[in-house]
């Protein structure tokens, strides 16, 4: 089901619900990696198998991104947690209370953010992400003095042109991850893969070591960044679905 909802700073964006099948066990909310998208690989394959598996999600894309309004490059990181928030809130005023959350690569560390924004939340799922949301300047480093003296610059990444303007950077660079990680108070499940070469396996370790119980640690062997290989994707939502069990229970003895 197509969606659209308004960010917090105003432009409209676009979201696709992934119905449960059969037996409704939850809800929740996935957040895209920097500048994928709700269609791309991670997003669409493990909500796709969260819902058959009963667990229905939204996903959406971000300002500036997909079919959503806006400019890219008027967001921020900040932006990012704040309307991963407002998606939680536009899926409870339609009923779907909103307990997990899941965010790949730069969306795994919004979702943490977010997480202290929204009561509903119980459960949160990162997915190769960084423990400094900074980590993403590796993709425009030869831009960056550039931008700081001049305030923007066009950024090429993925095949689409985008601009990258100083306040990103500067909201980046100040996020305090260890802060919010070890006040979460929600159960965290920290996935990465010990290959993956874009975000080091080394930020899994630190993202945990800062986590307070109930923490969990999952291995994705064998797995890419992107989650493109065969079953990569799939793999992960089954565990995830496993997983979030104990605390999507709460809304089916609700139900």
């Amino acid at each position: 089901m197509q969606v659209r909802f308004p960010s917090t700073s105003g432009p409209v964006l676009a979201g696709l619900i992934d119905e449960p099948e059969g037996d409704v066990r939850g809800w929740g909310v996935f957040s895209h990696g920097f500048t994928l998208g709700k269609a791309s690989v991670a997003a669409s394959r493990i909500c796709k198998q969260l819902a058959r598996e009963g667990i229905g999600m939204l996903r959406f894309d971000n300002l500036g991104l997909g079919e959503s309004e806006g400019d890219w490059g008027d967001g921020s990181f900040s932006h990012k947690v704040a309307d991963t928030a407002q998606a939680v809130r536009f899926m409870n005023d339609r009923g779907h209370d909103v307990r997990l959350l899941v965010g790949h690569s730069f969306g795994g560390a919004a979702v943490i953010g977010a997480a202290h924004e929204v009561d509903s939340v119980r459960a949160v799922v990162s997915i190769g992400a960084p423990f400094e949301p900074g980590h993403v300047e590796h993709n425009y480093d030869a831009l960056v003095d550039r931008i700081l003296a001049e305030g923007e610059a066009p950024f090429l990444i993925g095949g689409k042109a985008l601009t990258l303007r100083r306040h990103f950077i500067e909201d980046v660079r100040a996020a305090d991850m260890e802060d919010e990680i070890r006040t979460l108070r929600r159960a965290l499940l920290v996935m990465h893969a010990p290959t993956d070469n874009t975000v080091g396996i080394a930020n899994a370790s630190e993202i945990f070591r800062a986590a307070r119980h109930p923490r969990s640690f999952v291995s994705l062997e064998g797995a890419d960044h992107l989650l493109t290989g065969r079953d990569q994707a799939v793999r992960a939502a089954r565990i995830i679905s496993a997983w979030a069990d104990p605390y999507l229970s709460e809304q089916r003895d609700q139900a």
